[in-house]
């Protein structure tokens, strides 16, 4: 799989408020994808913080994403499960979403989410996933 055919899959699959979110596919691997959330003044709280609702869904996507790289093609999938732990407010910088896929079954997927700034590097939001995959 490309950083082309993710970024394309954005296009493709998801729903157009998603799009908005302005996600690029930075890197794809053999098990993991990352996106770049671009910081937006329309994603931030009071003091430039990046909300935790973009997060999530910048999360999300990076997962299904994830499984696209993992599977080769487009499965449909839904989200069962979505635990996520906040670790330090993200200001001022863009956010890199490395999402990982830790096993995927017939019936269901498993990941793991690492959010954290593009500029420090620091972790500002992990997440675990479950997927029914349809």
């Amino acid at each position: 799989m490309t950083k082309e055919l993710l970024q394309s899959a954005l296009a493709e699959y998801f729903a157009p408020w998603v799009q908005e979110l302005g996600l690029r596919v930075e890197a794809c691997g053999a098990e993991s994808v990352t996106l770049r959330l671009p910081q937006d003044a329309r994603l931030s709280r009071v003091g430039g913080m990046l909300c935790g609702q973009a997060m999530m869904a910048a999360a999300d996507t990076a997962m299904v994403l994830a499984l696209v790289n993992q599977f080769g093609e487009f499965k449909p999938c839904t989200t069962v499960q979505m635990n996520s732990s906040f670790l330090r407010p993200l200001s001022n910088q863009d956010a890199l979403v490395e999402a990982r896929v830790v096993r995927a079954g017939k019936s269901l997927a498993f990941g793991e989410i690492d959010i954290r700034g593009a500029n420090d590097g620091k972790s500002v939001s992990r997440a675990s996933v479950t997927y029914a995959l349809l």
